[in-house]
């Protein structure tokens, strides 16, 4: 790492599901100023979660330029920004970039016929994204563009660009469309040695449109792109010459800002969604997402576990049982009085289906064992618990297939829960190893615009400099011992519902259907 006196800053930009957030880091990786942005999210219909991509915008400018004002450090002094987006949110443009439609938010459902069909062909293009049965998921960029082209045609036709939210925010800082690698590996089945994109599977989807629709430079993460529009530089207040390096998925961003680099460690990211990320020298084939080729690093594959609703359920409990004063150190306080097991109560965190690893979309949140003793402290704890579950069904997977995970490196809004940490520690049998930096995803984004300034030599190599260990949660073995009894009930809870929630997914899509036929 080399220090540059005149330009020693980096600008990591986080687009959360929630929110924005712009994060101004020195050469040393202190965060020095941020601040962020929310945007609205609709949800029209049960699975469907859309927003408007000029929220984002609107979030990005405001962010930006609050972080330029408010930090008192020169404008010629930030030397490059980078960005880690939301993965496989998409976005229907036309040739000048304004959004034809509201978004598909990455846990967007919609598209799970889509994906059955992509499925069902075994195309040698799954083999790299799909996991050990090459499934494809309805959040990922071809689904939905299915989606769209057999039910919005319109739209679909009038489309010139259907990217994803990372492509989106490279047009609007560079006017340049390029497609990240990040992604691209990861949700559209890019692999450099099938030749890139995946034309041909689209061809067997009947759909090569699709393609045509794509940008067709795709880049690694850290790729100077150049400086920064002169539309976004009077915005924001940024310098001219401030450099853009390509930015990718949020969680792959979170990994480099939580040091998750070497195989062994795992990146716990914790926001509206957990993501388990971690790197292999092998391609690992497992109930995960991937094995991505390269998607972070060259001659690495990433394995993408993931849980779609974590946080957001925190928050959804928040909101409607814990009382409009309750606040998330309060439900943690009274949660840490309820003992382990939560007496007897057991929940399902799949109110958006199952990401990782049944890769079941028609699975839904349960809860059962309630008796009139519990109240909203055992629901809190009881959820707390099923994401420590989910998480460690993941890591027996990937056991399963020889990769054993040494340490989770936890980090995202909920890594500041002490009491969830050590949940996580004790279901999981995994010691959760806390980092310094409160927003390690801004942070491994602003680690990306220094590979892209010549600042650091390589993402891997700066994350090792810059990331701070913190608090290291190691698992309790009579707790671990407790938990062993509640995780084989999750798995079997699971199991016996899964035809019932089935068979309700189906009675609901019927009478929405009846209902819009009139």
């Amino acid at each position: 790492m080399t220090q540059a006196p005149a330009r020693g800053y980096v600008l990591g930009i986080d687009v959360g599901t929630q929110s924005l957030r712009a994060c101004l880091f020195d050469l040393e990786g202190l965060l020095v100023a941020e601040a962020s942005a929310a945007y609205p999210t609709a949800q029209p219909h049960p699975s469907w979660v859309e927003q408007d991509p000029q929220d984002w915008l609107h979030a990005l400018i405001q962010s930006v330029a609050a972080v330029v004002q408010q930090s008192g450090v020169p404008p010629s002094a930030i030397a490059a920004l980078s960005y880690a987006c939301t993965s496989c949110t998409v976005v229907a443009l036309d040739a000048a970039g304004r959004p034809l439609r509201k978004a598909l938010l990455w846990m967007d459902e919609r598209a799970r016929h889509e994906a059955d069909r992509i499925t069902a062909l075994g195309h040698p293009a799954l083999r790299y994204g799909g996991g050990r049965e090459g499934k494809e998921s309805p959040q990922w960029m071809i689904p939905k563009a299915l989606w769209l082209a057999a039910h919005e045609p319109a739209v679909f036709q009038a489309a010139r660009w259907i990217v994803e939210q990372t492509d989106f925010f490279t047009f609007q800082l560079t006017g340049r469309w390029t497609a990240s690698r990040s992604n691209a590996a990861a949700k559209w089945h890019y692999a450099a040695e099938r030749g890139g994109l995946p034309l041909d599977l689209l061809e067997a989807l009947g759909c090569p449109a699709i393609g045509s629709k794509w940008p067709q430079e795709v880049l690694a993460v850290g790729t100077p792109l150049g400086r920064i529009s002169p539309a976004f530089a009077q915005a924001t207040g940024l310098a001219p010459e401030t450099l853009v390096a390509q930015g990718g998925v949020d969680a792959h961003a979170g990994m480099v800002g939580v040091g998750a680099l070497e195989p062994g460690d795992m990146a716990l990211v914790i926001g509206t969604s957990t993501c388990h990320m971690a790197q292999s020298k092998q391609p690992v084939y497992a109930d995960v997402w991937g094995p991505y080729a390269e998607a972070v690093a060259d001659g690495l594959f990433t394995l993408g576990g993931g849980q779609s609703t974590t946080g957001s359920i925190m928050q959804w409990l928040l909101e409607r049982i814990g009382g409009k004063q309750a606040s998330y150190e309060q439900m943690d306080a009274l949660a840490a009085q309820v003992p382990p097991g939560s007496e007897g109560l057991l929940a399902l965190d799949f109110f958006q289906g199952n990401r990782t690893p049944f890769k079941d979309p028609l699975a839904r949140g349960a809860v059962w064992g309630l008796t009139l003793r519990h109240g909203p402290e055992h629901l809190w704890r009881a959820f707390y618990e099923a994401v420590g579950f989910g998480t460690r069904a993941i890591l027996e997977n990937l056991g399963q297939e020889g990769y054993r995970v040494r340490r989770l490196l936890a980090a995202g809004g909920g890594a500041k829960s002490a009491l969830w940490m050590q949940i996580h520690a004790d279901a999981s049998r995994c010691p959760v190893q806390l980092t310094l930096c409160e927003e390690p995803t801004a942070l491994g984004a602003a680690i990306w615009a220094g590979v892209g300034a010549g600042l650091f030599r390589s993402a891997g190599e700066a994350a090792a400099s810059l990331v701070r260990l913190g608090r290291l949660f190691t698992p309790d073995p009579a707790v671990a011992q407790l938990y062993d009894r509640y995780y084989r009930l999750y798995l079997e809870t699971y199991q016996r519902l899964k035809p019932l929630m089935a068979e309700m997914v189906e009675i609901e899509e019927q009478r929405r259907e009846e209902a819009r036929r009139g």
